[in-house]
């Protein structure tokens, strides 16, 4: 194995040589690198980011959906407690005339689920959506502390 890369004649493939220029794929043989169809649907489900916070008040959680609109999105709450976000961006209709030179955007079908506490107000959730961002309010049931009463010490 040559250590210095050769600018004139051939080159050898061999994934050890550190000038070849061949690429080692450690996923070459997995079942989904030959599917583009597959890294298709799976890039739109990846790129649902969703944010959830907890505030005294309610558990928040905010979608990125940006081109969909609200008939385009599903909110469901399932009965052991889990709030399901669901849709699908459809892919533009290519006409004959038009050339595309990149294709970044995703398209396909998403899920997102999300188990909720045992705090949340199932019959109360509330969703909006607003400039591609879904927000969906689960109200959590107040908990009352203990009322602490002070004990006198005798003695």
């Amino acid at each position: 194995m040559s250590l210095i890369p050769s600018f004139f004649g051939s080159r050898r493939s061999n994934i050890l040589d550190p000038f070849s220029l061949e690429i080692w794929d450690p996923f070459k043989d997995f079942p989904f690198s030959s599917e583009p169809q597959f890294a298709k649907e799976t890039s739109a489900l990846v790129n649902t980011r969703v944010d959830w916070k907890e505030t005294p008040e309610a558990h928040v959680f905010k979608a990125d959906l940006p081109g969909l609109n609200k008939e385009e999105v599903k909110v469901e709450v399932e009965d052991d407690r889990v709030l399901q976000i669901s849709g699908e961006r459809k892919v533009e209709k290519e006409e004959k005339k038009d050339t595309w030179h990149r294709v970044e955007r995703s398209s396909g079908k998403f899920l997102r689920r999300f188990r909720l506490p045992v705090n949340a107000k199932m019959d109360q959730i509330k969703a909006s959506m607003e400039n591609g961002v879904l927000t969906v309010t689960v109200p959590k049931v107040e908990v009352k502390k203990p009322d602490a009463k002070s004990i006198e010490i005798s003695g």
